[in-house]
């Protein structure tokens, strides 16, 4: 089964368009990977009083993760984009799952998205 990483901007941008990634995800046919600075990412959202927009997609996500399964992996890297970009050089067969352009540009791997802003696209 192929395999998908999620970034954080995926994921709060699905939880606010209210999309069931952890539905449509493995009905397209992929495996879910969520890094560990990503988790830990949305959790300093979430508790953030700066990001006033983002913290309650952010709380609403971390309930999503806490009760679906998915595999969570470590990038190694102190900025999570790098790590991400890093880690879909080495495994050319994985799918991104962003929205960031900078990501996208970087990454010659197939790209998830969302189109629409209620559908999945596998580019």
């Amino acid at each position: 089964m192929k395999q998908t990483i999620l970034d954080t901007n995926f994921i709060l941008s699905c939880v606010k368009q209210k999309i069931d990634f952890f539905r449509d995800i493995p009905n397209i046919g992929l495996e879910i990977l969520i890094p560990t600075q990503v988790i830990e990412e949305i959790k300093r959202v979430a508790n953030s009083t700066k990001k006033l927009r983002f913290r309650d997609d952010a709380k609403l996500a971390q309930v999503i993760l806490e009760k679906n399964n998915f595999k969570e992996i470590d990038i190694r890297g102190k900025y999570v984009d790098k790590g991400l970009i890093n880690y879909a050089k080495e495994h050319p067969k994985l799918v991104v799952a962003t929205l960031d352009r900078d990501i996208k540009k970087k990454v010659t791997n197939f790209k998830l998205v969302i189109r629409g802003k209620k559908k999945l696209e596998l580019i």
